[in-house]
């Protein structure tokens, strides 16, 4: 962080104004090669999205890509690649250096490879973003304008007006922190990668909407709609005031407790994407081989899981669990640190809950970690 604390980063400047840092990570080259991620782009499970742009056309690609679709690129490109934390050990390595913002805020570490010219043109993220340089460089331009009207009929959203206010180059190992809805683009100065760590930041919209469906499951109510002195209704297309004041009496009932909202944010914040799925292991252990391996070696979550803790209840993957004051501290451990190191302390219902995240894939055995 450029020799700020983490405690003065999260006081003057999250979410607050931007944040240059030279040689936050001195000896970063980045943690693919460019054949390397374009190899990982035509994964069937990789988001990937390839882009370019020629005067005021743009196209965009999704994945998975080929190599024909690169090979036949001559003009300035971009290639996005989002959730490069899924799969390599070293990029959640890469994320877990920004520990210090809750689980609950990260979102994933996108991997971007830009030709010399190469940019996605100037647009609004709605969210937390640090901007790392791998290899190559390329040149920021930011600014705070509360103009965000959009250019129409194109695949991206990207500024109609941009005035940039401040500019830089950054080299390998320099660091662009952007607060949300804070306008910025970035033009390759040559070929380069940039690594951004987002953070999730959902709307009141998107809240409301998914805690009402996640409601949908909790409520029970007894009684059907009834009126048997229903009156005679000269017009029968008229809702009538009568079924206004019932539907309203039975929509009123509907209440929530502290504990509906704190469950329902556990599950929400932990529900992998729609895209993700979990492994099963082909032979799984017996649960007493399992054990002995744990205490032997010990455990990590799969890169693909989220795991949050919230007073006695532990979420993992969109799933509830309720934990006993004795289990508390070992997995709300495993919860902050991703693993449990090897360890006998060990009880039956650790044991158990351990066993079940690995047959479902949500856990791995150290010595079988990602590569």
């Amino acid at each position: 962080m450029g020799g700020l604390s983490p405690r003065t980063f999260l006081r003057d400047y999250w979410q607050k104004k931007p944040l240059l840092i030279r040689r936050a990570l001195p000896n970063f080259q980045g943690l693919l090669t460019r054949e390397e991620l374009i190899k990982f782009a035509g994964q069937e499970d990789a988001q990937s999205r390839l882009i370019s742009q020629k005067n005021d056309h743009w196209v965009v690609k999704h994945g998975p890509l080929i190599s024909q679709d690169f090979s036949s690129k001559k003009k300035p490109w971009t290639l996005l690649v989002h959730d490069v934390n899924h799969f390599y050990s070293s990029a959640r390595d890469l994320l877990l250096k920004f520990r210090f913002i809750p689980y609950a805020r990260l979102d994933d570490l996108m991997i971007s490879y830009a030709s010399k010219g190469g940019g996605i043109g100037p647009h609004i993220d709605s969210y937390d973003v640090f901007l790392l340089q791998g290899q190559g460089a390329k040149r920021w331009k930011i600014s705070s304008q509360q103009d965000t009207r959009l250019i129409e009929d194109v695949p991206l959203k990207i500024l109609r007006k941009f005035v940039p206010e401040q500019e830089w180059v950054l080299e390998s190992g320099d660091m662009l922190y952007l607060p949300p809805n804070y306008a910025h683009q970035g033009v390759a100065e040559n070929d380069c990668m940039t690594y951004s760590i987002g953070f999730r930041a959902p709307s009141h919209q998107e809240l409301m909407v998914q805690f009402l469906i996640y409601m949908q499951d909790c409520i029970k109510a007894d009684g059907w709609y009834r009126d048997p002195d229903l009156p005679l209704q000269a017009n029968p297309a008229s809702i009538s005031s009568t079924m206004f004041r019932q539907a309203k009496t039975i929509v009123n009932k509907i209440k929530w407790q502290n504990v509906d909202i704190e469950n329902f944010l556990g599950i929400y914040l932990t529900e992998p994407k729609s895209h993700v799925f979990f492994n099963r292991p082909a032979n799984p252990l017996s649960q007493k081989n399992f054990i002995q391996q744990v205490k032997k070696s010990g455990v990590q979550l799969d890169l693909k899981s989220r795991m949050l803790v919230r007073k006695n209840n532990l979420f993992v993957n969109g799933e509830s669990y309720e934990m006993s004051l004795g289990a508390r501290h070992v997995l709300a451990s495993f919860a902050d640190d991703q693993k449990i190191a090897p360890c006998n302390a060990l009880d039956e219902e650790i044991s158990k809950l351990l066993y079940q995240w690995y047959e479902y894939g949500y856990i791995i055995l150290i010595n079988e970690v990602n590569c």
